[in-house]
């Protein structure tokens, strides 16, 4: 490489002086050393390095996070080390895990090298470490796999640049994440019940599907929309994007919401999404409200009982 440098005319060296700037010819490059003649001695730099320093440069990234489907012992994190132009859509439309949310701004440096590193400590990485390029799509695949236990429940990431420092670190929490998969997993007639999937003419109203020992009291009862208000900023919040679509297009079917207010609510990102929607449900009266807390039953039961809807 150093003879070919020499041999092409690619390596050169400024010699400064009082009297000026020069460029000498090196008499000898060896793979660690650059040998010129100067008659004194004088401050020099080697042009092809400066270069390199200047085509170093920082840009906005982002890190995103997908979770695969477990194994028998393990399951895999992938992680995205990406310039922040890339879209998320563009990303998540190639795996069949599912997105962790999480804060995933950073600052990267194109052809330096990273690593990521967990705590606890003991999770198999690999590779040790990678250099970040300015290459993006059509296609992406992870810059680090992680092999975490399934037991795992939470853990912290953090992404360390060349020289040891921290430029991303996060608290990932699985457990919801572990839920969407699993419903993922669960073959679709055994998530709606069989009532739902008779002839739309023949269908019970909604209300009337509640098992009899679940169903609250009629003095105790709550008006649907006033239920929703109450658990809002939380429903927000924790309902993921999957649901998120799929809440959209049964309220879309069911025509409680109109085409233009789904094509809204799906052109905004996922928390102003589920805002949109919750509250759009909501100001239509109770009767709307059933409807999307009978659709959020059926798409994430677990949800709707945290949240106390069931």
């Amino acid at each position: 490489m150093a003879a070919t440098l020499l041999l092409d005319g690619l390596l050169s060296v400024v010699h400064i002086t009082d009297e000026g700037l020069s460029i000498l010819e090196p008499l000898e490059v060896t793979r660690t050393h650059v040998v010129v003649k100067v008659l004194h001695l004088s401050s020099f730099g080697l042009i092809i390095d400066t270069l390199k320093r200047l085509l170093k440069w920082r840009i906005k990234g982002k890190i995103l996070l997908f979770l695969r489907p477990p194994g028998r012992e393990e399951q895999i994190l992938d992680v995205f080390l990406l310039q922040n132009n890339v879209l998320e859509e563009e990303v998540v439309k190639h795996r069949c895990a599912v997105n962790i949310p999480i804060s995933s701004d950073c600052e990267l440096n194109i052809d330096h090298s990273y690593s990521v590193h967990c705590e606890p400590e003991g999770f198999f990485i690999q590779p040790e470490s990678k250099t970040f390029d300015s290459r993006f799509g059509p296609n992406y695949y992870p810059t680090f796999l992680v092999s975490l236990t399934t037991s795992t429940e939470r853990l912290v990431l953090k992404v360390k640049d060349q020289g040891g420092h921290v430029v991303w670190y996060c608290r990932v929490s699985l457990e919801d994440t572990r839920h969407e998969l699993s419903q993922r997993n669960v073959p679709a007639e055994s998530r709606v019940p069989a009532e739902s999937r008779v002839p739309a003419e023949s269908r019970v109203p909604a209300e009337s599907r509640v098992p009899a020992e679940s169903r609250v009291p009629a003095e105790s009862r709550v008006p649907a929309d006033q239920r929703l208000r109450s658990v809002r900023t939380e429903l927000i919040q924790r309902v993921t994007l999957t649901v998120l679509n799929d809440l959209l297009d049964k309220l879309f079917e069911s025509e409680v919401i109109t085409e233009s207010e789904m094509t809204s609510a799906r052109a905004k990102p996922q928390h102003e999404r589920a805002r949109e929607v919750v509250d759009a449900v909501r100001r239509k009266g109770a009767a709307a409200s059933r409807v999307l807390i009978n659709a959020l039953r059926e798409l994430d039961p677990y949800l709707c009982r945290n949240l106390n809807l069931s």
